[in-house]
């Protein structure tokens, strides 16, 4: 199935912030509940301990991604960073929220950062989780090399990271997990109860949106693609598998060559 840049409605200029944090909120607190980038950590510890790094920079982090539940289980596993949050559109409400449960061990960025061009001033082993599909072709080009210039690691990982019919499947339940899970996600809104109940726009917001991520996703071998020239790099590419989905997390990773003493 040949990828296709649709657009997501909540990535728009025009989608009413309401609109787009409920959606980001919704996708965190999925990811929270279900513990799917758990899996990960090991690769994450690998490539910190290739770069030397003990910070994170997350980019395009929505609502905060999985570093609540991450963070605490990379220290638990003898890897303690501190993450720094940061998004094209910064959800300081929810950033706040993160800084304040973790006990400032991950921090943010409330300014906006463009993964394309990091700003010089925030340093640190890039991690994209959900996100990089949202970048275009040019712009995710663009998104690692700026990784390679600045000499900094970067790990782009993606759930279910597959364009089949199966995915497809797997999002139609959507609304109905919405309508359920609103309720319980923090930090509280308003407003995401109006645009669920009173004005029921996120169930249908959410499903198109999942619908279009699905085609947005990159395979392994247009991940590959993507880093060919970009040298001095260490990259990989593969699957992990992720409970308790029956897909798996697809990720890229990239870490500079001779950055710091090799480890393997």
């Amino acid at each position: 199935m040949k990828r296709r840049h649709w657009i997501e409605i909540s990535d728009e200029p025009w989608c009413p912030r309401g609109i787009r944090n409920a959606v980001t909120d919704y996708c965190r607190f999925v990811t929270e509940l279900s513990g799917i980038y758990n899996a990960v950590a090991p690769l994450l510890i690998e490539a910190l301990e290739r770069t030397g790094g003990r910070l994170v920079l997350d980019l395009g982090s929505g609502a905060g991604g999985p570093w609540l539940r991450l963070q605490p289980l990379l220290r638990k596993l003898g890897m303690d960073v501190t993450v720094c949050l940061s998004d094209h559109n910064p959800d300081v409400v929810a950033f706040e929220r993160a800084r304040h449960l973790s006990q400032s061990a991950i921090m943010y960025h409330a300014d906006a950062v463009d993964a394309t061009q990091v700003p010089s001033g925030l340093p640190g082993f890039r991690t994209m989780f959900s996100a990089f599909h949202h970048l275009d072709p040019g712009q995710a080009r663009a998104a690692l090399t700026d990784a390679v210039k600045r000499r900094e690691g970067i790990a782009v990982f993606e759930m279910g990271g597959q364009r089949s019919v199966l995915m497809f499947l797997s999002v139609l339940p959507v609304p109905l997990r919405a309508l359920f899970a609103v309720p319980f996600i923090r930090p509280f809104r308003w407003s995401t109860l109006m645009w669920t109940y009173l004005v029921p726009v996120l169930p249908v917001v959410l499903l198109l949106d999942s619908i279009v991520s699905v085609l947005r996703m990159y395979s392994i071998p247009e991940l590959r693609d993507l880093t060919t020239g970009l040298d001095n790099y260490r990259w990989s590419t593969g699957t992990v598998r992720a409970k308790p989905i029956p897909f798996p997390v697809v990720y890229l990773i990239g870490v500079p060559i001779g950055r710091a003493p090799e480890y393997f």
